[in-house]
């Protein structure tokens, strides 16, 4: 048993990798700023289920606080930490860029400096498959280069990488970085293509297609996402690739099999029985045309291997969708 800090823990992810270190007999500890990036009753749906488990405590907070988390820490003396607190979306980051930098880049370095002084066994964060930007090269691979972001918010993900780096180097703690391809699932995000393509289609609305529907995405089920951080989590050591900083280490984190967006689309009107109307649009600024993640080296070090099939995961997803009007959606 160790007693984790989950940053973001209202969030997609967060909220479902609590509740399965909550179930495995971990001690919880979320912290989220509960901001209204979308909209706030899904992530206080999400906490209230949380909120059940006596093994887990909610503090309201936000990341970038240098004062707060430092307490916190010095109070709750944590073991291991994830940090999954960041603003998210590509395309929001054109409108709204300081919102990225002062939760992507000054709150992840509280959270470093913290695990800095704080003994922090091992932290794992979310990076991104945006740092690869427009690479043309598939399947993207963590020895690629990444030093052509094509968003602020890749540009905040890459700089979280190098920075942990530095860190680990510097104060000798273990850091694990993720790189998250498109995630779907139960309790998803509302500012996602499958909440909005479902939410369209239920509501009888036309979708917005972009690039003509000329895309690929590597969309990873919720649970095979969160099978993989714990993986990681767990991980005694990061260095079994001899890489240059044995305390540092980047992995992709995906299904390994893209899928053609309109065949995704596909597969969520065949669940709910429904065509959608489509409006093709064309690329927008800051998107890719495809993801592709090879996951080969954390199928080697951790035996992670996603095994939930598109039908599947759309099928359980539509199944939550259903009863989501509740929580706004």
């Amino acid at each position: 048993m160790s007693k984790i800090l989950v940053t973001g823990v209202a969030g997609f992810i967060g909220f479902h990798l609590a509740q399965s270190l909550l179930k495995r007999g971990d001690v919880v500890v979320g912290i989220d700023n509960m901001n209204d990036y979308y909209t706030p009753q899904l992530k206080e749906a999400r906490l209230s289920l949380l909120l059940k488990e006596s093994a887990f405590k909610f503090v309201k907070g936000d990341i970038s606080d240098r004062k707060a988390l430092p307490e916190l820490f010095a109070t709750e003396h944590f073991d291991k930490v994830v940090n999954l607190a960041a603003q998210a979306g590509v395309r929001y980051s054109i409108e709204n860029p300081f919102a990225y930098i002062d939760s992507n880049l000054v709150g992840f370095a509280n959270v470093l400096e913290c695990c800095r002084h704080y003994g922090t066994q091992h932290l794992v964060y979310a990076s991104s498959s945006s740092v690869y930007g427009g690479n043309t090269k598939v399947p993207f691979s963590e020895d690629d280069m990444v030093d052509s972001p094509v968003s602020l918010y890749a540009a905040t993900k890459k700089s979280n990488e190098l920075m942990a780096c530095c860190y680990s180097n510097l104060y000798k703690f273990p850091s694990t970085g993720l790189r998250f391809f498109t995630v779907y699932g139960p309790w998803g995000r509302p500012d996602m293509a499958p909440v909005l393509f479902a939410t369209a289609i239920r509501d009888g609305k036309p979708i917005k297609v972009f690039n003509n529907g000329n895309m690929k995405r590597d969309f990873t089920y919720i649970d095979d996402i969160v099978e993989g951080i714990i993986r990681v989590l767990d991980s005694k050591d990061n260095n079994s690739d001899n890489s240059p900083n044995s305390l540092h280490y980047v992995y992709n984190i995906g299904c390994s099999n893209p899928v053609n967006l309109m065949d995704f689309i596909e597969e969520i009107e065949t669940s709910m029985g429904r065509k959608a109307e489509k409006i093709m649009m064309p690329m927008q600024p800051g998107d890719v045309y495809q993801t592709y993640a090879n996951t080969t080296k954390l199928e080697r070090d951790m035996g992670y291997k996603p095994h939930v099939s598109l039908r599947e995961g759309i099928g359980e997803f539509i199944k939550w969708f259903k009863t989501a009007e509740q929580y706004g959606l």
